[in-house]
């Protein structure tokens, strides 16, 4: 007798499951020698190492189906559970314009001609420099290409990493330990992934080092293998940072490393590791730098006229 217990990947069970349980109790009647046992977001399963297997590897599809469909029915569940031949949906298929089914079925795609860039450029190419001016999605696109990798089972986790440079203030006038002194920082990396993932699956990632937020600093010493790694604010990485944590790359990893050049925070004496890095690794293959614009910009259209007039003032 085996036994598995295992949590589920979505945040609507309600519509999920089917009103009155009635796609629950479609699946359990499929698999009548398994006892199926649904509490919440956890499912236990209970019966042959075999059956067990086999019901794991459908149960993920139907899976990627409602992430994908956002609903299923009695038809879809005959179709991938019992896995009949000729099905009437190729639950295989996939929108390749849809990086990620995010929460509340937000269908999370590259919006912008340089995004699709690096949606392109990461499939062809290990490590990706995404640079540009606020607002044109860098780092979203970037978190959606990591969360896509890591559902699909190409990466077994994924870090997100900030260089510790203060935009005019200092860390330590902020109360807490470090994390908290760095949670403001990171914050626009955890709103990303709220918009991706489930709650209780972001934090269950988070708690078991699935996904790692950290300053760039911790990044030190270590190998990076089967790692979806991204350097967020680049622009304020020193030399010495930037080539450390483009040195940590193991085998089978994608590094995307996103920056502003035009918002450089690094006190005077330090040169942006961004900066050398566009001149010294331009020719390397399997390394490839997408430069965004103004036309990517995807937030409210004041932004793009306010890097407009930005840039006018700093080319007179």
């Amino acid at each position: 007798m085996g036994e598995s217990t295992f949590q589920l990947d979505i945040e609507n069970l309600v519509e999920f499951f089917g009103p009155g349980d009635r796609y629950l109790n479609q699946i359990k009647s499929i698999f009548p020698k398994l006892k199926i046992i649904a509490r919440g977001n956890l499912m236990k399963l209970m019966g042959s190492p075999e059956d067990i297997e086999i019901f794991e590897k459908r149960f993920d599809l139907l899976q990627v189906y409602f992430d994908r469909f956002g609903k299923i029915s009695e038809e879809v569940v005959n179709q991938i559970m019992k896995q009949e031949e000729n099905p009437l949906v190729d639950h295989t298929s996939t929108n390749d314009e849809v990086l990620v089914y995010g929460r509340h079925g937000k269908l999370v795609k590259a919006q912008s001609f340089n995004q699709k860039k690096m949606v392109e450029s990461i499939d062809k190419n290990d490590m990706i420099f995404a640079i540009g001016p606020a607002g044109t999605g860098k780092t979203y696109t970037a978190v959606a290409l990591a969360v896509r990798a890591l559902k699909n089972k190409e990466v077994r986790k994924i870090i997100l990493a900030r260089p510790a440079v203060e935009a005019g203030e200092s860390l330590g006038f902020l109360p807490g330990d470090l994390k908290d002194k760095m949670d403001p920082y990171l914050q626009p990396l955890y709103d990303a992934l709220r918009d991706m993932l489930p709650t209780q699956k972001l934090l269950s990632y988070l708690e078991d080092g699935t996904i790692e937020i950290a300053p760039l600093a911790y990044m030190r010493g270590r190998t990076l293998g089967e790692v979806f790694a991204i350097l967020d604010e680049a622009q304020n990485a020193t030399e010495s940072q930037l080539k450390m944590f483009l040195t940590r790359m193991g085998k089978a990893s994608k590094f995307i490393i996103t920056g502003d050049v035009t918002q450089i925070d690094l006190p005077r004496n330090s040169k942006s590791g961004l900066l050398q890095a566009q001149k010294i690794l331009h020719d390397i293959k399997g390394i490839d730098f997408i430069y965004l614009d103004e036309k990517d910009i995807v937030r409210h259209k004041l932004v793009t006229k306010i890097v407009n007039a930005y840039q006018k003032h700093q080319n007179h």
